[in-house]
C-alpha cells in the first residue's frame, strides 16, 4: 500500500517523546512471540489487549506499529479516531534505515467517522483478512466513538454489542489491540468501557507523571481461550495464518 502523503507533519506531543524514549531504551528483538509484562508494545500471539489513560491514546497507537513491522507482522488498523499519520510511519522508517515502502507494504488503514461505521468495519473482517491476511489488528476510539450524543444510546449500545462480540471472535485468530480515550469523557456510557475491559485479557493503564515521565500498569492479564483456526462469514470461511 502506498499512502499519498497530503497531511501536514504533526510535531511529537510531551507524551508521545516520553513513549519514544522509553520503547528505545527497551528494544525488543524482532519475531519475539510472547508479551512481557514490563513491554505492552509486545503483542501477544492472540487475544484482546486494551490501552487507556491518557488522551493521547488514540495517536500513540503509532509507537506500537514498527516493533511488529519490523518483525515481519502485517497490520491491520481500523482507525475510529481519525489519528493515523503517515508522515510518521514514514519517519519511523527511515530512523529504522528501512524504506517506506515496505512498512507501507505490511500495513493497511481503514477509518470510520461514526459508530455504526466502526461497527460495519469489524463486521467485514472476515473479508478484509482474505484479501490482506493480517497477523494483527489495531483499533482506535472504541468505544469513544459510541458516546457520540447525537445516537440513541439503545442505538449506540445495540451497535456496540455487535462490536464487542466481533472483537471477541477476531481475538481468538490473531492478537487484537485496542487504543481507546474512553475514560477522559463523562458520560452514562462508560459501562461501555468496563465492559470493553472485562472482555479483554489484557488491560494496560498509561499514565503521565508530574515530572512528565511514563507510567504503565498491566491492570489485567489473563490467558486467552485455546486459538481458533477460522473466522465464520455466512457461507464464506476465512483461514487466518499462524502469526510467530
Amino acid at each position: 500500500m502506498t499512502f499519498r502523503f497530503l497531511f501536514a507533519y504533526t510535531p511529537l506531543c510531551p507524551t508521545e517523546r516520553i513513549l519514544q524514549n522509553v520503547m528505545a531504551a527497551h528494544p525488543i528483538p524482532a519475531g519475539t512471540p510472547l508479551a512481557s509484562p514490563a513491554k505492552p508494545w509486545v503483542l501477544p500471539r492472540q487475544g484482546l489487549s486494551v490501552f487507556y489513560g491518557c488522551p493521547e491514546m488514540p495517536r500513540l497507537f503509532h509507537y506500537f506499529l514498527p516493533q511488529a513491522l519490523l518483525a515481519g507482522r502485517q497490520i491491520l488498523c481500523l482507525d475510529g479516531a481519525n489519528r493515523f499519520d503517515p508522515l510518521l510511519i514514514a519517519r519511523f522508517a527511515r530512523q529504522r534505515g528501512v524504506p517506506a515502502a515496505l512498512f507501507n507494504q505490511r500495513l493497511r488503514v481503514a477509518r470510520a467517522f461514526t459508530c455504526f461505521q466502526l461497527t460495519e468495519l469489524l463486521a467485514r473482517l472476515p473479508r478484509l483478512l482474505r484479501n490482506f491476511p493480517a497477523g494483527a489488528l489495531m483499533v482506535t476510539a472504541l468505544p469513544d466513538l459510541y458516546f457520540d450524543e447525537d445516537v440513541r444510546e439503545a442505538a449506540a449500545g445495540a451497535s456496540f454489542q455487535q462490536a464487542l462480540g466481533h472483537l471477541r471472535r477476531v481475538s481468538r485468530l490473531l492478537p487484537v489491540a485496542v487504543f481507546s480515550d474512553a475514560t477522559s469523557f463523562t458520560t452514562p456510557r462508560q459501562r461501555f468501557f468496563r465492559a470493553l475491559a472485562s472482555e479483554a485479557h489484557r488491560v494496560w493503564k498509561f499514565t503521565v507523571r508530574e515530572d512528565r515521565s511514563l507510567a504503565f500498569a498491566c491492570e489485567k492479564d489473563r490467558l486467552p481461550p485455546p486459538a481458533a483456526k477460522e473466522i465464520s462469514d455466512g457461507p464464506h470461511r476465512s483461514h487466518i495464518p499462524p502469526t510467530d
